[in-house]
């Protein structure tokens, strides 16, 4: 090799230093906010039960509208970095302000336009990150979810560095220490990241995606679809998981701390496991086996006979969590590699849209019992085994070019 050459692969993995920067940056601007944001609209804006109910139906789908316009602006241009300096800008100013703002009507202004922009800045990351390290030569699907990785290390260390704030200033510090997390994320971008093209321009698929297809406008709604039942018990058993551990299970809040941080805690070297897996055994298989313990975890915590047995099933949980949440981006990303940014941003979506169908399904086992949301959860992760089954991720779309069939 010639001296002063560096391989690409070495190139693409030196790139997850500042992209593991800005990721942990935007995983704590959210971590010490949003376990809050209730509790702030209730005590420190004294919005009523309604008031609080719209603010957490507008938050989501402000965010949703806003993710999806800007992903489809940044396959179309070679703006990702600047992109992420503006949503970074974004989230500086939604935060900044509402640190001092206590007005309910300004904050849910605040919250429908910055701070929804701001939402924008996850997926365009993970779209630039998928841009970066595969033109690097490193392998996507590896690079993917060390950063998801990252991203789930600091939602460990967001909250109880946001309850000491809160003890010690109040509310208005922890929106101000998300403000400056949005500030690190606008310089890292600045200073550390460099300019991708815009992903429509190339001649080409990304080198580790040679020979594939792109699927289909019904393939990608199908594929997003499943990724929405899967995520959507996520969000209904969080819920649900204290009232269950304290009224079925004779257990406590401590308990059901305990059984949440084991695991976040098992999610962590799962999601990097996966990840190497995924060099060698295709993502698809990895995401199906990945749902497939979704449906016996939360079928197991149906007619789990207590807690010690509940938390020794989180085995089974965190893998459910690593293989969907982490290799189900790499999953979506590959479906259609001339637009990471749309992709990556449909695939993000679906988590605030199943969190949003989570809310009635919880008032369902508040009235019939807590046990029903996991028996409601594990149904849901079949539905979208279910449908990943039945939906070919090779479909096509006008977007590829002809190939010639394989033998």
């Amino acid at each position: 090799m010639a001296v002063g050459v560096v391989p690409r692969s070495r190139r693409g993995g030196r790139a997850l230093l500042p992209l593991g920067l800005l990721f942990f940056a935007i995983g704590v601007s959210g971590a010490v906010v949003e376990p809050f944001r209730a509790l702030f609209l209730s005590t420190a804006v004294r919005a009523s039960p309604v008031q609080l109910t719209v603010f957490l139906i507008v938050a989501p789908l402000s965010g949703v509208v806003a993710a999806t316009l800007v992903g489809r602006l940044s396959d179309r241009r070679a703006i990702r970095r600047e992109l992420l300096v503006a949503t970074s800008v974004a989230g500086l100013v939604g935060m900044g302000l509402t640190a001092f703002v206590r007005d309910y009507w300004a904050l849910l202004a605040l919250t429908a336009t910055a701070t929804a922009l701001a939402g924008a800045l996850f997926p365009q990351a993970l779209a630039y990150a998928r841009q970066h390290l595969t033109r690097g030569g490193a392998s996507a699907a590896m690079g993917i979810s060390t950063l998801r990785t990252v991203f789930s290390a600091s939602w460990v260390a967001g909250p109880p560095l946001a309850a000491i704030l809160l003890r010690a200033g109040g509310f208005a510090s922890i929106f101000v220490a998300a403000a400056a997390m949005y500030v690190v994320a606008a310089l890292i971008a600045v200073l550390l990241l460099h300019k991708v093209d815009a992903p429509l321009s190339t001649a080409g698929p990304a080198p580790d995606l040679a020979g594939t297809p792109s699927a289909s406008r019904s393939t990608l709604l199908r594929t997003a679809a499943a990724f929405t039942l899967l995520q959507c018990p996520m969000t209904l058993c969080v819920q649900a998981l204290p009232l269950y551990i304290d009224a079925d299970l004779g257990g406590d809040a401590t308990d059901a701390g305990l059984i949440l941080g084991l695991c976040a805690a098992l999610e962590i070297p799962l999601m990097l496991s996966l990840g190497v897996l995924a060099s060698r055994i295709r993502i698809r298989v990895l995401v199906l086996a990945g749902a497939g313990c979704g449906v016996a975890y939360y079928a197991f915590a149906t007619i789990t006979p207590s807690v010690w047995a509940l938390g020794g099933a989180q085995i089974l949980n965190a893998a459910f969590i690593a293989a969907v949440a982490g290799l189900g981006i790499s999953y979506m990303q590959d479906m259609l590699p001339e637009q990471p940014g749309r992709v990556t941003t449909l695939f993000i979506n679906s988590f605030p849209v199943g969190a949003m169908l989570a809310g009635p399904l919880f008032g369902l086992s508040q009235r019939f019992g807590y046990r029903y949301a996991f028996l409601i959860a594990s149904a849901l992760c079949l539905a979208g085994l279910l449908v990943l089954l039945a939906t070919d991720p090779r479909g096509r779309s006008r977007l590829s070019s002809p190939r010639p069939s394989s033998p």
